[in-house]
C-alpha cells in the first residue's frame, strides 16, 4: 500500500482547508483509511477515518468542523478542515489498514499551519 498526502498550507483561524489521500498499490475496497495528526512535542493522535461502506469516526476535538469522506473512484480519501484553529496546527498523516488490524501503512505527511 502507498498513500500520498498533500493539500496541507497556511492559513488563517477560521480559514479552510482539504486534505487529499491518494491510495494505491491494493484493492481500496478493502482498507479503512484515516487521518492522523502531530503536533510539535506531542504524540501522534487520531483525527477521523472512514470505512468503504460511509462510516465515520472522529476525534472529538475535531466533530462538526472536520469531514471525511471517500472517493472510491479516485482512491482518495479526503479531509475537509473548517473552522480551523492554532490548536489543529501539525502534520497530518493519512493511514490505512484492514479490518480488524491496526493501522499499518502511512504516508509521508502534510503540514497545516493555522495562524492566530
Amino acid at each position: 500500500v502507498q498513500l500520498q498526502a498533500s493539500g496541507g498550507g497556511l492559513v488563517q483561524a477560521g480559514g479552510s482547508l482539504r486534505l487529499s489521500c491518494a491510495f494505491s498499490g491494493r484493492t481500496f475496497s478493502n482498507y479503512i483509511v484515516g487521518w492522523f495528526r502531530q503536533a510539535p512535542g506531542k504524540e501522534r493522535e487520531f483525527v477521523a477515518d472512514r470505512y468503504y461502506g460511509g462510516s465515520t469516526n472522529y476525534a472529538d476535538s475535531v466533530k462538526g468542523r472536520f469531514t471525511i469522506s471517500r472517493d472510491n473512484a479516485k482512491n482518495t480519501v479526503y479531509l475537509q478542515m473548517s473552522s480551523l484553529k492554532f490548536a489543529d496546527t501539525a502534520v497530518y498523516y493519512c493511514a490505512a489498514k484492514l479490518i480488524g488490524r491496526e493501522y499499518n501503512y502511512w504516508g509521508q505527511g502534510t503540514q497545516v499551519t493555522v495562524s492566530s
